[in-house]
């Protein structure tokens, strides 16, 4: 298992743990938990940042070739998706090989949280005209690999909109 990979697996349960057990849990951290894991780094925010926002315009656009480096392209990513389980790089690019995307939408309560300089969390709602009183929901696990941010993980789903 790939170095980087298995820090990144590694790290989501062990920030999560370090995290809730502190006063005031997540909201309370700014730069530096407990176990000495630096968040939400300036610098890295704004890389992550670029690539959540390069990955979200190749969605709306359907670029095919963009959406494709977004993902590590491993047999262990994971992308859950309305519809879909996908398992391995293979399968997700399978997938968006059949996929036309959702078109034009709008993004809210887009949330980046890095720890250290090579893990990160992005979390997003996302409405479309063509879908009112739904919201989708996105979560990506992205590291940093030699050759730039990848998205590990990603979850989509949609729901009514809550009340």
């Amino acid at each position: 298992m790939n170095g980087a990979y298995k820090l990144a697996l590694m790290a989501t349960g062990l920030v999560g743990v370090i995290m809730a057990s502190q006063p005031g849990g997540f909201a309370a951290q700014q730069q530096r938990s407990g176990a000495g894991v630096e968040i939400d780094l300036p610098d890295v925010v704004a890389e992550v940042k670029a690539a959540h926002e390069r990955y979200e315009r190749a969605i709306v656009s359907n670029d095919d070739a963009v959406l494709g480096e977004s993902f590590r392209h491993d047999p262990r990513t994971i992308r859950y998706g309305n519809a879909e389980n996908l398992y391995g790089y293979a399968e997700i690019e399978a997938y968006r090989a059949s996929s036309t995307g959702p078109g034009p939408r709008t993004l809210a309560k887009t949330v980046i949280t890095t720890y250290g300089r090579d893990f990160a969390v992005a979390s997003t709602l996302a409405y479309r005209a063509s879908a009112p009183g739904q919201v989708g929901r996105q979560m990506q696990t992205w590291v940093r690999f030699p050759d730039g941010w990848k998205i590990v993980a990603a979850h989509v789903s949609t729901i009514d909109e809550p009340r």
